[in-house]
């Protein structure tokens, strides 16, 4: 089946397709969706939706799209559905005001959540969610990943996710979970 991605993020679209893999991944630039869909959204899933309709209505394809991000204990759910944007900056921006904000903070929890909306033209959607518990890190460990990656420390790996693999990271990474349930969906 041929999938649209509705994101421009490369780094979600090559998880996509390693966790998807059996199915056509294309971005929605590939398909020719040059919009930018506002995330007006006050849930995780509320995002996802918005943005696979767009791109389904758009393109006349399936549309997979994610909204997703990380909620820290201590931070009341900060930054959440406003991740990507937290800082007003790009990911280094981010992670920085994030260890400012935790500065003197010991409840460090943290978990990251991901919800994953499918839509298909004929108006069926598809809803899946994925979550994996962590701690936010004093300091950035690992060069791999990207986001919040190298301040996460994984419960299931117990490292943070930019110094895991790939592999162990959609293993156990909420965007790999929220795929696979996705999987059983369909």
């Amino acid at each position: 089946m041929k999938l649209i991605a509705a994101t421009g993020n490369k780094n979600k679209l090559r998880e996509f397709r390693e966790i998807f893999p059996e199915h056509q991944i294309l971005s929605a630039a590939e398909a020719g969706f040059l919009d930018e869909v506002e995330e007006t959204g006050k849930t995780f899933a509320e995002n996802a939706l918005l943005k696979a309709r767009a791109v389904c209505k758009a393109t006349g394809f399936p549309a997979l799209a994610d909204d997703s991000g990380l909620c820290v204990d201590a931070l009341g759910g900060a930054p959440g559905v406003f991740s990507a944007r937290y800082s007003g900056g790009g990911d280094a921006e981010n992670r920085k005001l994030l260890l400012k904000n935790l500065m003197n903070t010991e409840n460090r929890r943290a978990h990251f959540c991901c919800c994953i909306a499918l839509v298909y033209p004929d108006g069926r959607e598809l809803i899946s969610e994925g979550r994996t518990d962590g701690a936010i890190l004093r300091e950035e460990r690992g060069a791999g990943g990207f986001g919040y990656d190298s301040l996460f420390l994984s419960d299931d790996l117990g490292m943070s996710f930019a110094e895991a693999s790939e592999e162990e990271k959609n293993a156990v990474s909420h965007r790999g979970r929220a795929m696979r349930k996705l999987k059983e969906l369909l």
